[in-house]
C-alpha cells in the first residue's frame, strides 16, 4: 500500500536533495584568475636648479677687527624629483640658514686678510666653496655658494684719492707714449718721402703745389743737399792748394787730405770726434 505524506516539507526536502545531487554531478568549470591592472608609476619630475643672490650681504671682520668685509653670496639650489612649488618654498625657508653657513665658512679666512685686500679674499673664498654642496639636515634641496667681496665703505673712501692719482698718471703716460710713437712714425714716413724725392729735378717745383710748410721744409732740405758737396769740394781744393803752395811731401799731403775728410765728417756728424 502506497502511503502519501501530506507534509509539504518532505517534498521540499526531496527537491533540495535532487538539486544538490544534480549540482554535484555537474562538471566543475576551472576558475580563471583575472589579473588586476597595476597603476602606472607617476612620471619623474625634472631636476631643478635655481641661482639666486642673497637678499643681504654678510658682514665678517677683517684683520684687526676694525673694518668689515661685505660678502655678497650667490646661492645655487638644486633638487631632484621635487614639485616646483615645494622646491621654491624650501629655498625660501633656508635663506637664513644659508647666510649663517656663509658667515661661519668665511670668518676665519677674512681675519687673515687686511681690510683693503678684498679681491684676494674673494679668490680664496671662491676656491674654498668651489665644488662643495651643503644640505640642511640631509634634506633637499642642496646648496652651492660663490661670493663677491667688497671692502668696508670707509676703506673705499680712503682708496679713492689713490686711484684717482694713479689713473691720472697712467693716462698721462699713455698719452705721452702715443705722442712719441706717432712722432716716430711721422718722422720715419717723412724721411722716406724726402729721400725718394730729392733726386728728382722737378721735385722742388712740385713741392710748391703741396702745403706751404712742406714746401718750405723741402726747400731747406734741398738747399742743404746741394751745399754739402760744394763745401766738401772747397775743403779738398784747399788741401790740394796747400800741398802745392807749401811744398808738402807725400806724407804731409796724405795728412792734409785726412784732416780735410775728418773736418767734413765732424761738421755733418758722420763720425765721433777723435
Amino acid at each position: 500500500m502506497t502511503v502519501f505524506s501530506s507534509d509539504p516539507s518532505a517534498g521540499s526536502l526531496c527537491d533540495r536533495f535532487r538539486r544538490w545531487w544534480r549540482d554535484a554531478a555537474r562538471p566543475v568549470e576551472p576558475v580563471v584568475a583575472v589579473p588586476v591592472p597595476v597603476p602606472p608609476s607617476p612620471p619623474r619630475l625634472p631636476d631643478l636648479v635655481l641661482e639666486r643672490e642673497a637678499p643681504e650681504p654678510v658682514l665678517v671682520p677683517a684683520q684687526g677687527d676694525a673694518f668689515d668685509f661685505r660678502i655678497q653670496p650667490v646661492y645655487t639650489w638644486t633638487a631632484k624629483n621635487m614639485p616646483l612649488d615645494e622646491f621654491r618654498q624650501r629655498v625660501e625657508n633656508r635663506l637664513g640658514w644659508a647666510g649663517h653657513l656663509v658667515r661661519d665658512q668665511s670668518s676665519d679666512l677674512a681675519r687673515q686678510h687686511e681690510p683693503h685686500r678684498a679681491l684676494q679674499l674673494e679668490r680664496e673664498l671662491n676656491g674654498h666653496f668651489a665644488g662643495r654642496v651643503w644640505s640642511r639636515s640631509g634634506d633637499a634641496p642642496t646648496l652651492g655658494v660663490r661670493v663677491r667681496v667688497l671692502p668696508d665703505q670707509r676703506i673705499r673712501e680712503r682708496l679713492r684719492p689713490y686711484w684717482e692719482e694713479r689713473i691720472s698718471i697712467e693716462c698721462a703716460h699713455d698719452l705721452a707714449t702715443l705722442r712719441t710713437r706717432q712722432a716716430e712714425e711721422l718722422t720715419s714716413r717723412w724721411r722716406e718721402v724726402l729721400c725718394n724725392l730729392h733726386d728728382d729735378p722737378v721735385t722742388r717745383h712740385a713741392a710748391r703745389l703741396a702745403e706751404k710748410q712742406f714746401a718750405q721744409v723741402f726747400g731747406e732740405y734741398a738747399d742743404e743737399r746741394r751745399r754739402v758737396p760744394m763745401e766738401l769740394a772747397d775743403l779738398l781744393r784747399d788741401a790740394l792748394k796747400g800741398h802745392h803752395d807749401l811744398g808738402l811731401g807725400p806724407s804731409e799731403y796724405t795728412e792734409a787730405w785726412d784732416a780735410a775728410i775728418r773736418a767734413h765728417q765732424l761738421q755733418y756728424g758722420l763720425t765721433e770726434p777723435i
